[in-house]
C-alpha cells in the first residue's frame, strides 16, 4: 500500500512540517510516494521502517537559511562532535528504503559561497556568525581537533545532503543527490547499507562536496552509481585523531562495483580519516574518468589505522592526474614538518599501518603527472602490495606544476612512471608503462 504526499509544490513555501508529519505517520505502514514538483524544506529526519518514494520530477529542495539547521551530536571530517543537522538524517534507524527517480537539492551555493570567503580570507579561527557560535560553545575544544580541509576551525560544520547515522539496513537507490552543502552521502557507524543507482552531481568547484563517503561502517555495498563531484567521488573513512582511535570502529567487508566518477579528486579513495582503520575491501568494474588520482590510498603520521586486505581490479581511466597513488606524507590538514619528516619517527597508535594491497586489470590512459606512488613511511613501510596486469599511459604532455600526489616531505621529481619509497615485497609484473624506466624505487631515508 502507498500514499501520496499532499504538500506545497511550489518551491516557495517550507514544507517541513507537513513532510515531518507524512514521514512518521506512514513509516511501518504504507509507503510515502512524494509527486513531481518542487518541495522546499528544512532539515528532515527519517525513522526506522519507514519506505518513501521520489517520483520522477519530484525534488525536495534544501532552504538555505543556515539558522534552520540546529547543532546535532553526529560525526564531522572524522570528529565526534555537533554540527548542523544533515539535510536528511537516518538516526538511531533500521530497515528503511529511499527510492525513485527524483531528486534531493541542497541549495548548496550560499554555503559554499561563505565558507570560500573563509578560506580566501586567511582563514580566521573566531566564529563569525551566530550558527558558527553556538557549535564553538558545544565544542570547547575544537581548535585541538583533527581538522580537514572543511572549516572546523571556523566551526561552519556544513551540513551533509545525506546521512546515514548509526543504523542498520539501510537502502538508497536511484535516486539523485545534487547541490549538496558538505557532503554529499554519507554513511557513518552503520551496518548492512546498500547504496545501489544513486547519482551524485555537484559543481567540480564546489569545496568538500565528496560524493559519497563511508566512515566506520560494515558490510557497506556501493553498485551501479554515478559520481561527478568537487571532492573524492568514493572515499572510505574511519575517524581522526585519538578520540576516533578510541571507537575501535574500522570500516569492513565493503564493495564497489560497476560504478562511474568523473572530475573529483579521486575515484575511489582510503582515507585521509584513517584513525580505526579498514579491511576487506572489493573495488571493481568501475570507470574514473577526469579524476584527479584514480584508486587513492592517504594518510599521514598521526592519522593512525591499520589498512589491509583491500583488492582493486579491472579499473578504466582517463585523464587522470595518477592513476595508483599509496601514500603516508598527505599534507592537507597540517603544516606540522615532523610528520613529514624522512628520518625514523617513533611508532606509536597513531602510525597508519599499509599491508595486503592488491591491484590489477587498471587500465589507464593520458594520465597526466605519473604512472603511480607508494610512499610508506621510513618506520613503517608499505608491505606486501601488488601491481600486476595494469597499462599505465602517461600522457605526451607535461603540465607545469602537476602534482603526482597532496604529498609533503618527498623530494619533487621529473621522473613520470611509478615511483616506490619505503615499501617492502612490491611485487610489479606483467604491467605496461610507456616510461623508462617503468619502475624507480627510490631511497629517501634520511640517517
Amino acid at each position: 500500500m502507498s500514499v501520496l504526499f499532499k504538500g506545497y509544490d511550489d518551491g516557495n513555501t517550507l514544507n517541513t512540517d507537513l513532510l515531518h508529519r507524512a514521514i512518521y505517520d506512514y513509516a511501518g505502514k504504507e509507503t510515502l510516494v512524494i509527486p513531481e514538483g518542487v518541495y522546499l524544506t528544512g532539515p528532515l529526519m527519517i525513522p526506522s521502517d519507514s519506505h518513501i518514494i521520489l517520483e520522477k520530477g519530484a525534488v525536495l529542495k534544501f532552504a538555505d537559511d543556515f539558522d534552520l539547521y540546529p547543532p546535532v551530536k553526529t560525526r564531522w571530517e572524522g570528529v565526534d562532535c555537533y554540527a548542523m543537522h544533515p539535510c536528511v538524517w537516518i538516526e538511531n534507524a533500521e530497515n528503511v528504503i529511499l527510492e525513485g527517480e527524483g531528486t534531493l537539492n541542497g541549495g548548496g551555493e550560499k554555503w559554499w559561497s561563505h565558507i570560500m570567503t573563509w578560506k580566501n580570507g586567511g582563514r580566521p579561527s573566531e566564529p563569525v556568525l551566530e550558527c558558527e557560535k553556538r557549535l564553538a560553545v558545544l565544542n570547547p575544544d575544537y581548535k585541538n581537533q583533527a581538522s580537514g580541509g572543511g572549516g572546523r576551525e571556523c566551526q561552519f560544520l556544513r551540513p551533509p545532503l545525506l546521512q546515514i547515522y548509526r543504523s542498520r539496513n539501510v537502502t538508497v537507490k536511484g535516486i539523485t543527490l545534487t547541490s549538496s552543502p558538505f557532503w554529499n552521502l554519507h554513511p557513518v557507524y552503520s551496518d548492512n547499507v546498500i547504496l545501489d543507482g544513486v547519482k551524485i552531481v555537484n559543481p567540480s568547484d564546489s569545496p568538500n562536496t565528496d560524493g559519497i563517503d563511508v566512515e566506520s561502517c560494515n558490510y557497506v555495498t556501493i553498485r551501479n552509481c554515478f559520481v561527478d563531484v568537487g571532492d573524492d567521488g568514493i572515499a572510505l573513512k574511519s575517524g581522526s585523531g585519538l578520540e576516533a582511535l578510541k571507537t575501535k570502529s574500522p570500516t569492513t567487508h565493503v564493495l564497489v562495483e560497476g560504478c562511474t566518477v568523473k572530475s573529483a579528486h579521486g575515484g575511489f579513495t582510503i582515507g585521509s580519516e584513517t584513525a580505526c582503520g579498514f579491511e576487506d575491501v572489493t573495488v571493481r568494474n568501475c570507470n574514473f574518468d577526469g579524476t584527479d588520482r584514480g584508486v587513492r590510498i592517504k594518510t599521514r603520521r598521526g592519522r593512525g589505522g591499520h589498512i589491509r586486505n583491500i583488492r582493486v581490479s579491472d579499473i578504466t581511466m582517463k585523464n587522470v592526474i595518477c592513476p595508483i597513488t599509496i601514500m603516508m606524507f598527505y599534507k592537507c590538514g597540517s603544516d606540522d614538518s615532523r610528520l613529514y619528516s624522512l628520518f625514523k619517527q617513533p611508532i606509536d597508535e597513531t602510525t597508519p599501518i599499509i599491508e595486503d594491497i592488491t591491484v590489477s586489470g587498471v587500465r589507464a590512459q593520458g594520465c597526466r603527472a605519473g604512472a603511480g606512488l607508494i610512499a610508506g613511511l621510513p618506520e613503517m613501510p608499505v608491505k606486501n602490495v601488488s601491481i600486476s596486469d595494469c597499462v599505465l599511459l602517461v600522457s605526451d604532455r607535461v603540465e607545469e606544476g602537476l602534482e603526482t600526489e597532496m604529498f609533503a616531505g618527498l623530494p619533487e621529481t621529473d621522473y613520470r612512471g611509478f615511483r616506490i619509497a619505503f615499501a617492502e615485497n612490491v611485487r610489479f609484473e606483467n604491467n605496461t608503462v610507456n616510461v623508462e624506466p617503468p619502475l624507480k624505487v627510490e631511497d629517501l631515508e634520511q640517517r
